[in-house]
C-alpha cells in the first residue's frame, strides 16, 4: 500500500519560480567565484590564480551566469590593453552569509560526509587530514 501523497502536478510547471532559481552558487564554481570577489573587484586573470583548476571557458560561463542573475557586474574599461573587472553587486554580497553557513556546515560534517560516501561506494571510511 502506497502511503505517499501524489505529487502536485503544478510542482514541475514550467512557470514555477523554481525554474528561474538563481542558485548557481551551488554549482561547482559559482560559490567560489563569489568568495573570490568578496574583497573587491578582480580581473579575469586575477580570478584564474585561486581558481586555477577551472578551465577558462567554464570560468567565463560561470561569470556570465552570475552576471545574468545580478550577482556580479562586469566593467569594461576600454583601455589599451583591454581591461575588464568583475565585482559583486549588493545582491551578490547578500549571498556571503549563506555561503558562510554552508562552509561552516561542511567543516562540521566533512568527516561524516566522507564516511557516508565511502560506505556507499563500498570502501572503508576515510578521514580528512
Amino acid at each position: 500500500m502506497d502511503t505517499h501523497e501524489p505529487l502536485d502536478p503544478e510542482m514541475f510547471d514550467p512557470a514555477c519560480p523554481s525554474t528561474a532559481s538563481p542558485f548557481r552558487i551551488a554549482d561547482k564554481w559559482g560559490g567560489l567565484v563569489v568568495l573570490c570577489l568578496e574583497s573587491g573587484p578582480r580581473r579575469f586573470s586575477e580570478l584564474r590564480v585561486p581558481l586555477r583548476r577551472v578551465a577558462p571557458k567554464v570560468l567565463t560561463e560561470t561569470l556570465r551566469s552570475l552576471e545574468r542573475d545580478g550577482f556580479v557586474t562586469r566593467t569594461d574599461y576600454h583601455e589599451n590593453p583591454p581591461r575588464v573587472e568583475y565585482e559583486l553587486t549588493a545582491l551578490g554580497r547578500s549571498l556571503l552569509p549563506a555561503i558562510a553557513a554552508c562552509r561552516e556546515w561542511g567543516a562540521a560534517n566533512f568527516d561524516s560526509l566522507l564516511a557516508a560516501r565511502d560506505r556507499y561506494d563500498g570502501g572503508t571510511a576515510t578521514t580528512a587530514a
